[in-house]
C-alpha cells in the first residue's frame, strides 16, 4: 500500500493514529475528505498493518505507512528512529498527531526539530470527567470532529473564494457505494470478496456484533440470542454473525448451528476489507460501542447500537448514526461510569445492560420498514 518513496510537493503531513481500531476507523471520514479538499498537499497515515487494510478507496494523495507496535520493542527511541527515517523519505512539513500518547510524541518531537509544524488532538478529558460525573449532560464534540480540527489546522491557508465560486467538498461519502452502482442493502455493483455470498432479491442481511473489548459495553450473550432468535424469524432474514479470536468463536458456532439462516463470520478467514465489503451488502447491524460500529459507519450501514456503561454523548457515536437508534438505558444516574467502558460495575450488576431484548429487535424492524427491499 506504500508509494514510492520519490519526495514532491511544497506541503507534506504525517497523520498518526496507532489504535485502537475503532478509532483509526474514525479517521477516515476525517482523513479522506480532507485529503480530496486539499489535492496539492500529501498526507502520510501511519497506523498499525492490520488497521491500514480498512482504508480503501484511498485519495490519491494519501499514503500509507504501517508500524507494528505491539509489544515493548516500538518504544520512545525506536519510534524516534523510525520518524527519522520516515522524514528522510517523506521530507515531511506538519505533523498531525491523532493519537498524542509517548509513542506518537516521540514521533512530534524529532519532528519538530526537524522544523515542522505539529498539532496534537485535543481529547477533552475535562468535559469528558464532567460528562460522567454528572456536571454536564450535554453532546460533547465528536472524535470525528476532533480529528477534523487537528488536520484542518496544519493546512495552508487558502485564498477567500468569490462570490460565485464553490470551496472543495468536505463530506465524507461512505465506501463502496459512491460510483460502484451499489448500496446500503443491495450487492449490485460493488466489487466481489470470497466471503460474500450472493444476496437474493428481497433478501434482507442483518450483521450482528455481539461482543466488545470490555466487559461494561457487552450486552449478555444470552439476551443476544433472543435478539439473534427473533430478528432469524423474520421471514426472508438471513444473519451474520460478527466476532474474533477463539472465544469469540466457540461463543458464535452454537448459534450458528442451531439458525439455518444465520452465519458466523468468525469461521471465515478474512480482511478488514472483506467485512466491509459484507457490510456494505447488509441492511442493519446490531453492535455495541465498539469497533463494528464504526466500520459500518465507513460504508454507511445503519446500526442499531446498544450502549451500556458508556455513552453516545461522549463523542464515540459512530460517524453519521443516529441517536435515535442507540438502545440504552435513561434511568441510571450512574451512567456513564467511563468513557470506554472499561470501568468495573460499582453495583458488580451491570445493570446498565439489563435492557429487554424486545426494545432491540423494534428498533431493527423500525429501521428495516423504513428502507424496504427493492421489489423481486
Amino acid at each position: 500500500m506504500n508509494s514510492s518513496s520519490e519526495k514532491g510537493g511544497s506541503t507534506t503531513v504525517l497523520v498518526m493514529r496507532l489504535s485502537a481500531l475503532g478509532d483509526i476507523a474514525m479517521t477516515v471520514p476525517a482523513l479522506y475528505p480532507v485529503c480530496r479538499a486539499n489535492p496539492d498537499v500529501r498526507f502520510v497515515m501511519l497506523t498499525q498493518p492490520w488497521p491500514a487494510t480498512m482504508m480503501i478507496e484511498a485519495p490519491e494523495n494519501l499514503v500509507i505507512e504501517t508500524v507494528d507496535v505491539r509489544g515493548d520493542r516500538m518504544g520512545f527511541w525506536a519510534m524516534w528512529r523510525l520518524a527519522g527515517r520516515l522524514h528522510e523519505k517523506y521530507n515531511f512539513t506538519h505533523v498531525a498527531d491523532l493519537h498524542s500518547v509517548i509513542r506518537t510524541w516521540a514521533v512530534d518531537l524529532r519532528l519538530r526539530l526537524a522544523g515542522c509544524r505539529v498539532a496534537r488532538i485535543d481529547k477533552g478529558h475535562a468535559e469528558k470527567r464532567d460528562r460522567i460525573r454528572g456536571r454536564r449532560h450535554d453532546q460533547l464534540k465528536t472524535t470525528v470532529e476532533r480529528y477534523r480540527e487537528v488536520l484542518c489546522s496544519v493546512l495552508p491557508p487558502r485564498p477567500l473564494l468569490k462570490e460565485g465560486e464553490q470551496g472543495p467538498d468536505t463530506t465524507f461519502h461512505p465506501l463502496l457505494q459512491e460510483g460502484e452502482g451499489g448500496g446500503q442493502g443491495d450487492g449490485g455493483g460493488l466489487a466481489s470478496s470470497p466471503i460474500v455470498p450472493e444476496k437474493a432479491a428481497g433478501e434482507r442481511w442483518i450483521a450482528v456484533a455481539p461482543f466488545s473489548q470490555h466487559r461494561g459495553k457487552e450486552y449478555p450473550l444470552k439476551s443476544m440470542e433472543q435478539v439473534i432468535d427473533r430478528l432469524a424469524a423474520i421471514p426472508g432474514v438471513h444473519i451474520f454473525l460478527l466476532g474474533g479470536g477463539k472465544q469469540e468463536k466457540l461463543a458464535l458456532r452454537p448459534i450458528a448451528h442451531r439458525l439455518k439462516n444465520a452465519t458466523s463470520l468468525a469461521e471465515v478467514k478474512h480482511t478488514l476489507a472483506d467485512e466491509l465489503q459484507l457490510m456494505a451488502r447488509c441492511d442493519v447491524m446490531v453492535s455495541m460501542d465498539s469497533a463494528n460500529m464504526h466500520l459500518a459507519s465507513l460504508v454507511g450501514l445503519t446500526v442499531v447500537s446498544v450502549w451500556g456503561a458508556t455513552h453516545p454523548h461522549c463523542g464515540f457515536m459512530g460517524y453519521g448514526q443516529s441517536n435515535d437508534n442507540a438502545v440504552q438505558r435513561d434511568d441510571l444516574d450512574c451512567r456513564p461510569c467511563g468513557v470506554y467502558g472499561e470501568n468495573k460495575c460499582r453495583y458488580g450488576d451491570y445493570r446498565c445492560l439489563d435492557i429487554d431484548p424486545q426494545r432491540i429487535v423494534d428498533r431493527v424492524t423500525e429501521v428495516l420498514a423504513a428502507s424496504p427491499p427493492p421489489p423481486k
